[in-house]
């Protein structure tokens, strides 16, 4: 089989294809840019074929999908740090949305109406979610509260056109908060990782500078989410939409007091104004019953050992 992972040097996208590569049946194919990082995939660059290919670029994306032609899409690339969305929202809706179209219309330009394309959405697409709509079914209304949640969902209704129109195998996920080892450090689990690595190096003075505690948050090893991103595509129907998620929440609180919890250094948390978001989602927890039901996914990583691994990551790089 074979398979294109877009954004394949990122996080998602690394640990998706060392999941393909596991297999022993799949033959990975993926895009990067010449300024995508490599540190993510240095361990499996000789068992992958890489493609420099910007997916705003529509010539380059019809290149690299004739030459491919895959069996299987997961399209990862995106821009994906909410607060980067707040001061870039231009590039932020330009790079998810105008990308994801390029590939769709290269779908259909090369007839690879078989090809089946999974949509990496997110749980930000929800937004405003009230107290007796939690936890969130995929039904619920969408009222994205950043740049990059509307962007997500221009992407998710995208799918669902290009499949009701032009027949695409489109399958949407929206995978709520997903975390672990090479999670880049704006993502709050992954900051926090390393602002304690490096307090234990003596790199730093002991203080944590954390933002908004209070918001609550359902967090998945990202090792099980690609799992579900596979079987989204085995089994998942084409044009449908399906929540990824544990099924359960914490506040960023007692997830920073977990991570404080590896280590033996006295940490002072502190909070800083600048981490704060002009608005910010206050619960996001999924109801995952329609896909497990429908696949057999299940979380199978606890969430205390991914920030144990996450942590353990950190400290061997700072």
């Amino acid at each position: 089989m074979r398979v294109l992972i877009t954004g394949i040097t990122g996080f998602a996208g690394s640990h998706l294809a060392e999941f393909c590569l596991a297999r022993g049946d799949v033959e990975v194919f993926g895009t990067a840019r010449w300024r995508s990082r490599m540190d993510n995939v240095n361990g499996i660059v000789d068992d992958i074929s890489l493609f420099d290919c910007d997916l705003k670029d529509p010539v380059a994306v019809r290149h690299c999908l004739s030459d491919v032609r895959p069996d299987y899409i997961f399209h990862l690339a995106a821009q994906s740090f909410v607060p980067t969305s707040w001061k870039a929202p231009v590039e932020t809706v330009c790079t998810n949305m105008v990308g994801e179209i390029n590939l769709f219309e290269a779908m259909r330009e090369l007839g690879l109406e078989d090809t089946r394309i999974q949509l990496a959405g997110s749980s930000e697409e929800y937004g405003m979610v009230y107290e007796d709509e939690v936890p969130i079914k995929e039904s619920n209304p969408l009222r994205p509260l950043s740049p990059y949640g509307v962007s997500k969902v221009g992407q998710d209704l995208l799918g669902y056109q290009y499949h009701q129109s032009y027949g695409l195998y489109t399958v949407r996920t929206r995978a709520f908060n997903h975390t672990g080892p090479r999670r880049g450090d704006v993502f709050v689990s992954s900051n926090f990782s390393r602002q304690i690595a490096t307090i234990e190096k003596g790199k730093g003075e002991p203080v944590i500078k954390v933002g908004n505690l209070e918001a609550r948050r359902d967090f998945t090893d990202v090792r099980d989410i690609v799992k579900g991103y596979w079987l989204a595509l085995e089994k998942g129907a084409p044009g449908e939409v399906y929540n990824l998620g544990s099924g359960r929440d914490v506040t960023i609180r007692k997830m920073l007091d977990m991570l404080l919890s590896f280590s033996d250094i006295e940490i002072e948390v502190r909070q800083d104004p600048e981490r704060m978001r002009p608005s910010d989602v206050e619960i996001l927890l999924a109801d995952n019953t329609r896909f497990c039901e429908l696949t057999g996914w299940a979380p199978e990583i606890p969430l205390e050992k991914t920030l144990e691994d996450l942590l353990d990551y950190w400290r061997e790089i700072v």
